[in-house]
């Protein structure tokens, strides 16, 4: 889940770039910066293309998703409607409004019929938040299954590795509570009679538990309710429930969808924790399967089961005055919180010993992002690709992404690094900082990958890169880079400047010289074919203080636009 995430905010990170280039002139009011989490989320749902955009999904992102996702909801409630208002006029106005989306007007009015929704979802939020900031202050480490105590251990961590979606959405395929809550949905089937008002029979339970394998009726809802928080089943009308039409899908082919599928549980994991008769004592248990795994993470993945249950045994009794004695009645407490996450996928048990499988590493690291702890995950060194190096480089100390670019060449053939990651800056050719890293990281690996820059010389978002390198490698035949080639590199520049703001913009402005060289530059660099072009030059006439500056940059894009 956390590589799916940064793999869709890497594939955003231009476009939006180029939503802040273009928002200053043709939306001034508007703040760009509050479309990131939006976009991300409208990414992550409507999956493949990030220029779909209909009615229902404003709807949905507005007042479902980002109740929940903002960090701020004062500026949301200022901002949000009137930044994403800004953010698909932007998308339509430059092609990128995907065939299929509904008319921008279509949505544009949604907009404003959701916005004063969407603020009261926003002061919901935020006094939901001010409640929970109080009960937190009240009832600090109340919960055995809290992780904000371990959250100095967690930053201490070494970088955690996350196994690729493939391989996760493999592990999620097998995991047995998955496919007994799939063959529990199935058993139940279309408008069965259950509800608040009406249980299954006792005749319909013991049919349930033989349907299902099961060795006592009292696991039987646990996995009902595991169905109903994977969406397997579904309410349908007072007390009847339903299965859902793709249930019998599953395991499902697509990684993407059983990943979602499987996390869609996760929480499930509570009802890993010990039930008993006694709902005092049950609860004073509550947390000891979260309390596992956290302990179990923090101990670098493994954890003796002798000393988890010494240590929790402890901590129950420090968390609840009955603690001890839940434990105690509880005989086995850890039983059921194994059983539940073996289950679960999440942790295999050898030897005494109780390890996180990949798929568990997957769900602890999810579940400390939601509690908004900093945890260092990144991607599997032998499993990371050229473009995830490069995106995750991005946002890495220099020393750090030297690191990681080291362990990766590790176990490649440098030639052939060189190309991949030449061939990972080409995808997109409006993400000049994908690009800029790629470059700098070949450009270190000397003349072995000359190869590599004659084959980027035919691509042109990379040519004035490859012309650059190959002078400077004195390789044979090479040519001198070419004013254009300069000029691009000064537009890629720019772009990267322009994404840290208008600080940083203005002094990449200056960088280049005096008024007079600028307007120079900008009288020649309006004939380059660059992505961001029109954007950066009304960035330059919006930023630079010299007024003459400003009109030679409304100048060059007069010209740009018209093609003279």
């Amino acid at each position: 889940m956390t590589d799916r995430i940064e793999a869709a905010a890497a594939e955003l990170r231009p476009l939006l770039q180029e939503f802040i280039l273009w928002a200053p002139a043709n939306a001034p009011d508007s703040d760009p910066d509050l479309v990131g989490p939006a976009a991300l989320w409208h990414r992550l749902d409507v999956k493949g293309d990030v220029g779909l955009w209909k009615r229902q999904d404003l709807r949905n992102l507005l007042l479902e998703r980002m109740p929940q996702a903002v960090e701020d909801p004062d500026a949301a409630a200022d901002g949000m409607v009137p930044a994403i208002r800004a953010y698909l006029t932007f998308l339509s106005s430059t092609g990128r409004l995907s065939a299929g989306s509904d008319p921008l007007e279509s949505l544009l009015e949604e907009l404003d019929e959701l916005e004063d929704d969407f603020v009261d979802a926003m002061e919901d939020a935020l006094a939901e938040r001010d409640w929970d900031e109080e009960e937190d202050e009240l009832d600090e480490d109340e919960s055995l299954g809290d992780f904000e105590p371990f959250a100095d251990e967690i930053s201490d961590l070494p970088t955690i590795r996350l196994r690729p979606d493939s391989e996760l959405a493999a592990a999620a395929r097998q995991v047995p509570l998955v496919g007994q809550a799939r063959d529990l949905a199935l058993w139940v089937g279309t408008g069965r009679k259950v509800g608040e008002e009406t249980l299954l029979s006792d005749e319909e339970v013991r049919d349930a538990v033989k349907a299902l394998g099961l060795a006592e009726p009292q696991a039987l809802w646990n996995i009902w309710n595991l169905a109903i928080d994977l969406e397997f089943l579904a309410p349908d009308g007072d007390d009847t429930v339903s299965v859902d039409s793709d249930t019998a899908a599953w395991p499902f082919e697509d990684d993407e969808d059983a990943l979602d599928v499987w996390t869609l549980g996760l929480h499930s994991i509570d009802y890993g924790d010990p039930e008993l008769d006694d709902d005092d004592l049950t609860l004073a248990l509550s947390g000891l399967t979260r309390a596992l795994l956290i302990r179990v993470l923090v101990n670098g993945g493994s954890r003796s089961l002798d000393e988890l249950r010494g240590e929790l045994a402890e901590a129950t009794a420090e968390y609840d005055d009955l603690g001890a004695d839940a434990w105690a009645a509880a005989v086995d407490p850890l039983a059921p919180v194994i059983a539940w996450l073996t289950g679960y996928g999440m942790v295999t048990v050898a030897d005494g010993e109780v390890t996180l499988t990949p798929l568990g590493t997957e769900g602890v690291v999810h579940m400390i992002d939601e509690a908004d702890i900093e945890v260092d995950a990144r991607p599997a060194i032998d499993a990371m690709t050229a473009l995830d190096l490069l995106s995750f480089s991005a946002d890495l100390p220099e020393d750090e992404a030297d690191a990681e670019f080291a362990a990766w060449m590790a176990l490649r053939d440098p030639g052939r690094a060189a190309s991949e990651l030449l061939e990972a800056a080409a995808e997109d050719e409006a993400d000049a900082l994908i690009r800029v890293q790629a470059a700098s990281l070949v450009g270190s690996l000397g003349e072995v990958a000359v190869p590599a820059w004659r084959e980027a010389l035919e691509e042109a978002s990379l040519r004035p890169y490859a012309a650059t390198h190959l002078a400077q490698l004195d390789a044979e035949d090479a040519l001198e880079p070419t004013q254009a080639d300069t000029h691009w590199l000064i537009l890629d520049m720019w772009t990267i400047s322009a994404g840290l703001g208008r600080s940083e913009f203005v002094s990449s402005l200056h960088d280049i010289g005096p008024a007079q060289t600028i307007i120079g530059l900008l009288d020649v660099i309006w004939k380059v074919r660059h992505p961001h072009l029109e954007e950066l030059l009304e960035a330059v006439g919006d930023a630079h203080p010299d007024p003459q500056v400003g009109k030679a940059a409304k100048r060059a894009l007069f010209k740009a636009r018209s093609g003279r």
